[in-house]
């Protein structure tokens, strides 16, 4: 066997607490070897004479690993162990020395693995409404307009005409509680709306005033109307949290700014001198955006303002989570003690992160719940746009993802094809409907949350930013095209059928074939045909064989009998 491809190590993704007394261990070995695992486990303070021994499933493979998988249900949760792998009729043992012939029981307290004692307290505890969640992400100056009798005097966008990043189109808070029926009708049950708070940008992600509502969306009334109707209908709601930074017009900027070094909130933010020094913009910002300063979130005043902030608006609003805008950039004490906060205040909370890379250190349970998942994106466009994968290839990368992180991030995972922040996914897929249509079948089966962006569900197309984010298309939604009843099909399949909760998942190819299988006792599989060659598909209960650009027959979702 390989050695240097084994790998286990607790406390993180591969050993973790699933309650007060389950454990979920993962082992990795290279994928050329192909051994029987068993994990070999007991107390801490009698393993040397007391031993249970439970069989490893191989759950997985990616490109490089094989991973297998067990949960163990403890009677003691001071828990030991250690790995027994057998391969040609023989058995090694894998411990915190490595790979071995043999192993010494009588002195494992000096090497086997641990998890020294399974604290409630540090349990990652799912939300369990993102089970069952179908987000629709909605930029809300553009999504649809309910109030005619505001002063738009600001607007200079006329619907349905190309945005730049200056314009204005006029959408707002009434325009979504005037709409709640059409997202009800395709299947929607969670909205994901982008910052609401005072701001000179049509976009809002340079906060002004994080305690008003723009009055460009139609300030504090309309906002409680929304989110009281969205709770009436059955809807969550998630917020976009800008914590990360600010607009340089908030009253903390404008006071250090003025009075340098001597204003309360200078150390609010990261200066380089005794003042700012608005022409060298010796400060620092997002991005390149200088008009968009970074707070300092290490500053424990800053973090105590923001966590204000986010309380406000669970308290007064009963908001159901928050995305957090640019979560990778600001401090990970800032994390840990606006989660504390926020599920203090409501277990059932999400915390969302926007991290488009690798996340792991900021989802163990003591900061984000999870992020957008902008690495599932990124797989979709590998192999739906660029053909940098094929079925093969795809099935590695999906399982790749799933084991960067623990189930119960996995399960709570933001899924998506597009966003404010890219191209439209059809367009980046040259405007094939039937490649957007397998995707979305992908992104309904797959681990976690699925979120469209509006529109989507019509085919609207865009390039970069500001061209992703155009007007609405009512007047196409109100045919409700073919596409639209796919969502809304796909939809209901995740309302209705238990093997898209949880986090029970297959993924393999079969030649050109890419299969995802979910659940345990009832089962769901998805069938993807990659190929050129057309494969007939069976019909099942959602199966669309239209041909596509590559001649394909399309996809197939079943009902399997039996368990994984």
């Amino acid at each position: 066997m390989r050695e240097q491809a084994i790998y286990h190590k607790p406390e993180t993704q591969y050993a973790y607490a699933l309650s007060k007394n389950r454990v979920a261990l993962r082992l990795r070995t290279a994928k050329e070897d192909a051994p029987a695992v068993q994990v070999i486990y007991g107390g801490k303070y009698d393993f040397a004479k007391v031993r249970i021994s439970a069989p490893m499933r191989l759950a997985c493979s990616d490109r490089l690993f094989h991973y297998y998988t067990a949960e163990l249900e403890l009677d003691d949760v001071r828990l030991v162990y250690v790995f027994a792998l057998t391969e040609g009729g023989k058995t090694y043992y894998y411990s915190e020395d490595g790979l071995t012939e043999t192993f010494d029981f009588t002195l494992s307290y000096y090497n086997a693995f641990q998890l020294a004692y399974l604290n409630e307290a540090d349990l990652h505890v799912p939300v369990g409404w993102m089970q069952d969640a179908r987000f629709y992400q909605i930029f809300i100056d553009r999504f649809a307009r309910g109030n005619f009798q505001k002063d738009d005097s600001y607007i200079n966008l006329p619907w349905g005409e190309r945005p730049t990043p200056k314009s204005f189109a006029g959408g707002d808070l009434k325009g979504i509680a005037q709409e709640l029926s059409y997202l009800k009708e395709l299947g929607v049950n969670a909205l994901y709306l982008t910052p609401v708070f005072r701001s000179v940008s049509n976009h809002k992600y340079d906060t002004a005033d994080y305690y008003q509502i723009d009055e460009m969306f139609g300030g504090e009334a309309d906002f409680s109307n929304l989110i009281a109707r969205a709770h009436a209908a059955g809807f969550r709601i998630v917020l976009d949290a800008v914590f990360n930074h600010v607009s340089e017009k908030c009253v903390q900027f404008q006071d250090a700014l003025q009075k340098g070094r001597r204003s309360q909130y200078f150390d609010w933010f990261l200066i380089d001198g005794d003042k700012v020094d608005a022409h060298k913009v010796n400060y620092a910002c997002f991005a390149a955006c200088d008009y968009m300063p970074k707070w300092n979130t290490s500053n424990t005043q800053v973090q105590d303002y923001l966590i204000g902030v986010a309380l406000h608006y669970m308290k007064k609003y009963k908001i159901d989570g928050w995305r957090l805008d640019v979560s990778d950039e600001a401090s990970h004490a800032f994390w840990r003690r606006l989660r504390a906060a926020v599920k203090e205040e409501r277990a059932d909370c999400v915390i969302i992160g926007e991290n488009w890379h690798d996340a792991n250190a900021y989802l163990h349970g003591d900061q984000y719940d999870s992020i957008m998942n902008y690495a599932f994106t990124k797989a979709c466009l590998d192999v739906f746009a660029l053909g940098a994968l094929n079925a093969q290839g795809f099935a590695q990368k999906l399982n790749e993802l799933l084991m960067r992180n623990t189930d119960t991030v996995n399960g709570m995972m933001l899924n998506l094809l597009d966003s404010h922040d890219t191209h439209r996914f059809l367009t980046q897929v040259g405007g094939n409907t039937q490649k957007l249509e397998c995707a979305l079948a992908v992104l309904y089966c797959f681990v976690g949350a699925p979120c469209i962006y509006y529109g989507t569900e019509i085919g609207m197309e865009g390039g970069y930013d500001p061209d992703c984010r155009r007007t609405m298309d009512w007047e196409k939604a109100e045919k409700r095209p073919p596409l639209w009843h796919l969502v809304q099909e796909l939809a209901a399949l995740k309302r209705e059928e238990r093997a898209l909760h949880g986090t029970a998942a297959k993924i393999w190819a079969e030649g050109d074939l890419l299969l995802i299988e979910r659940g345990a006792k009832e089962r769901l599989r998805l069938t993807v045909n990659f190929g050129k060659k057309s494969i007939p598909l069976a019909k099942g209960i959602l199966c669309t064989n239209a041909r596509g650009a590559l001649g394909q027959d399309m996809f197939m979702i079943e009902r399997k009998e039996g368990g994984t």
